[in-house]
C-alpha cells in the first residue's frame, strides 16, 4: 500500500462526503508511510511518489497536475503571511529533497533539480537547481 493510493481512497471519500472516514485514512497513511497528502488537496491522475512517497509533504491547498513525478522528502507548501500555495502543472519532475514554497505556478514539463528551494515561479519547459533555485542553461 502506498500514500496516493490511501490519499485517493481517502479523497474518494471525502468527496462523496463521508464523515471522519477520510481523517483516519489520512492518520493512517502518515503512520505507515510517514507522508503527510492531505485528502483536501488535488492530485491529477497519473501522478507518483518516489519510493511511495517517504516523507513528503504536500499542503493542503495544493494543486497537482497529471502525470508529475514527485521524489522523496519534498515539501510543496505555503509561505507565512500568505495564502496561496503552489500550483504544480502537467509532466513535471521534483528532485529528491526539494522545497516549493508560496504563491507559486511550477509550469508543464518544468524539472525541479534535487534539493532546490523554489520561491518564484517556474515557466514550462524550464529546469532550476539551487538554493534558491535559478534556471539552468
Amino acid at each position: 500500500m502506498d500514500a496516493l493510493r490511501l490519499y485517493r481512497l481517502a479523497r474518494w471519500l471525502y468527496r462523496q462526503r463521508v464523515p471522519l472516514l477520510p481523517r483516519l485514512i489520512q492518520k493512517l497513511n502518515f503512520t505507515l508511510t510517514r507522508c503527510v497528502v492531505p485528502y483536501q488537496c488535488e492530485i491529477g491522475p497519473g501522478t507518483e511518489l518516489g519510493y511511495g512517497g517517504i516523507a513528503v509533504v504536500i499542503h493542503e491547498r495544493a494543486v497537482i497536475g497529471k502525470h508529475v513525478m514527485i521524489g522523496p522528502c519534498v515539501t510543496i507548501g505555503g509561505r507565512a503571511g500568505r495564502y496561496d500555495v503552489p500550483v504544480i502543472e502537467d509532466r513535471v519532475e521534483v528532485g529528491a529533497g526539494a522545497v516549493i514554497l508560496g504563491p507559486i505556478r511550477i509550469g508543464e514539463d518544468a524539472r525541479i533539480g534535487a534539493g532546490a528551494v523554489v520561491l518564484h515561479s517556474v515557466s514550462p519547459k524550464t529546469t532550476v537547481a539551487g538554493v534558491p533555485a535559478r534556471p539552468l542553461p
